[in-house]
């Protein structure tokens, strides 16, 4: 178990945790999740997504393998809603889940302290994970975590959108590892596949940032006039922002830039993303 003592480090209280554990887990939750759970093979944890049948998030999650199932690392906000929605999918699969958030912590360290640390599997900058008894959880370590994902545009949900108000497209899921695209149906599988093959997915999140403190999740980002898009969550003048990429593209080509209550913001290129982002700039190294 990850020694959770290391003053760096610290607890992200935000996240919750449910097991699934018995002899089908992989298959049960192959079905269910936007990931190839078969990467458990190679990797200790991936990122998924569970989705509606409409193909947007409605739980956002690391899957962590264990020797008798998995742990779904998973925003604490919807650990309920996660539980319930198993439990009703769950049929006569040969699987127990249950809600582990009283007794396991989620811990997260800017590097990799111990060899039982994971590296966060969505991209390696935004540092290592350990999932500890929640008596061993000491410090919290939320606000650094916070600043580091933004900084590297990462969304979340609970801090960047809510339950089923996007695509995992627009989340980037797809740019990070958190979307199998040649595995087998899993639930809003259809949606989210169509997007993929037709390039429809107009809107992403990305890393701003402005001369002064950005505002609050959901106010409106304008170029040139008209709308196209919203903040998503910041962190002092570095923040999220749900943009439409096409209507950047244009405003971008008029000589328009995007602005939110007045103060401009400068577009940030996330190393890792592998789409079209008109006036960027390149991405901080952390």
């Amino acid at each position: 178990m990850a020694d959770a003592s290391d003053d760096m480090g610290g607890k992200l209280s935000a996240r919750g945790l449910i097991s699934v554990a018995g002899s089908q887990t992989r298959k049960f939750l192959q079905g269910l999740l936007t990931a190839d759970i078969s990467r458990l093979d190679q990797q200790p944890a991936i990122p998924a997504a569970l989705l509606t049948p409409q193909g947007k998030i409605l739980v956002e999650m690391i899957v962590v393998g264990r020797e008798d199932g998995a742990l779904l690392d998973c925003p604490a906000s919807e650990v309920a809603g996660l539980l319930k929605r198993l439990q009703i999918y769950k049929l006569h699969a040969k699987i127990e889940i249950a809600d582990r958030t009283a007794e396991l912590a989620v811990m997260w360290h800017p590097e990799r302290p111990e060899a039982d640390w994971i590296a966060d599997p969505r991209y390696p900058d935004l540092g290592a994970r350990a999932i500890v008894p929640a008596a061993e959880a000491r410090g919290d370590a939320t606000d650094t975590y916070e600043h580091r994902r933004i900084a590297l545009g990462i969304a979340e949900q609970g801090a960047d959108y809510g339950t089923s108000e996007v695509f995992p497209h627009e989340a980037n899921l797809d740019q990070l590892g958190g979307v199998d695209f040649d595995k087998g149906c899993y639930v809003g599988q259809e949606v989210v596949s169509r997007m993929q093959h037709r390039g429809t997915a107009r809107s992403r999140f990305v890393p701003v940032s402005g001369i002064s403190d950005l505002p609050e999740r959901g106010t409106a980002i304008t170029a040139g006039g008209k709308s196209i898009g919203t903040m998503g969550s910041h962190r002092g003048r570095i923040g999220l922002a749900l943009l439409r990429l096409d209507r950047l593209t244009e405003a971008v080509a008029a000589g328009h830039y995007p602005e939110v209550e007045g103060v401009t913001l400068n577009v940030i290129r996330p190393a890792w993303a592998r789409f079209d982002l008109s006036g960027a700039t390149a991405g901080a190294t952390i």
